[in-house]
């Protein structure tokens, strides 16, 4: 029997089962009332993990939610293909394929030979989880400008080998290895 976890103890980041689909909360709001015998009320905004869509909605703070049916595998990116996404699981050492709609805007940062953490949802594969910075190639930006000011605060536009395109400071060059936050998408230094 899966664990129960009340409405009023979800917090920022807690994964919880509600009507059979796995949610991940990204902020919680709790309302006690003033007037006596009023119900105090928790405002989450969530994630569904299986659709990628953001909603809000309110619970009575005993309402209970299930611990979904959830593992985190590592896993190694592959390719893609017409199919989808094709990662190898590190524990089965099986091939398991994503869509692109479970990969959503994660492409940005998916070269050959990552290790992410793969979203299972009763043993099926239904996301990802990438790591905090991931290392990316420079693949096109303009040369600095010599005598420019090298304190990092001015920057220009560099085009990376997937095709996200971020903001460096002058002194990077092309074919130069950078850290980028895929939380933020900013550069976070050299690699």
């Amino acid at each position: 029997m899966a664990a129960l976890i009340e409405a009023i103890n979800v917090k920022r980041k807690t994964l919880f089962e509600h009507e059979n689909t796995p949610f991940y909360c990204m902020e919680a709001d709790v309302s006690s009332p003033t007037a006596r015998g009023g119900q105090t009320l928790v405002r989450l905004k969530m994630r569904n993990l299986l659709t990628n869509a953001v909603f809000e909605k309110t619970f009575k703070a005993g309402e209970k939610f299930k611990e979904p049916d959830l593992e985190l595998v590592p896993a190694t990116y592959l390719y893609s293909d017409g199919d989808g996404y094709h990662f190898l699981d590190q524990q089965s050492y099986e091939t398991l394929t994503l869509t692109e709609s479970m990969v959503g805007d994660a492409t940005d940062f998916l070269i050959e030979s990552l290790e992410i953490q793969l979203h299972k949802y009763n043993g099926s594969p239904i996301g990802l989880q990438l790591p905090i910075f991931v290392d990316l190639t420079v693949a096109e930006t303009e040369p600095g400008l010599s005598g420019a000011s090298q304190s990092g605060s001015v920057t220009k536009v560099a085009k990376l080998e997937t095709g996200l395109e971020i903001r460096v400071p002058l002194f990077i060059k092309e074919g130069e290895k950078v850290k980028v936050s895929t939380e933020t998408r900013d550069f976070a230094g050299r690699a």
